[in-house]
């Protein structure tokens, strides 16, 4: 399998992008799909001034298989707000993604949910509505690579 090294420089730039595309949105939160989009969202966080960012825990994959079930828990308490943006790193084949805004749904049901990746996959089963690249080639993020 063909891989990407995806490094810190690279991100800043597109994290700067992204951050650019979402300005408008104007959530009350930031949701961190953990891990994949914890770092990127401390970096969104940080360039909107944003305190109000949050994390759920989601496991579909170990290392790069794809596992047949979908584990999301440690869903922190939104009910109070009205516009929530999902940070990622990368829609894959959208599947955990979709199950997260089926359960946000139905626990949230007053509150407007959107998505933010740096990267997307056009065979995903849902897209983001905030986005850099395509990814067409599995990606080595920095920050799962460069620390062992």
């Amino acid at each position: 399998m063909e891989k990407y090294y995806y490094g810190y420089d690279e991100f800043a730039k597109d994290t700067q992008e992204l951050v650019d595309k979402c300005r408008g949105y104007e959530p009350d939160v930031l949701l961190a799909v953990a891990r994949g989009g914890m770092t990127l969202s401390h970096l969104m966080a940080q360039a909107l001034d944003m305190r109000n960012l949050y994390a759920l825990n989601s496991i579909h994959y170990e290392g790069t298989l794809k596992l047949n079930t979908f584990n999301v828990f440690n869903i922190p308490d939104m009910s109070k707000a009205k516009r929530v943006l999902i940070i990622d790193d990368i829609v894959d084949s959208g599947e955990t993604m979709e199950e997260i805004f089926k359960i946000l749904n139905e626990k949230f049901p007053e509150t407007e949910f959107k998505l933010a990746t740096i990267f997307y996959k056009k065979t995903a089963v849902l897209q983001p509505d905030y986005s850099v690249k395509e990814a067409t080639q599995w990606i080595d993020f920095f920050w799962e690579t460069d620390v062992k």
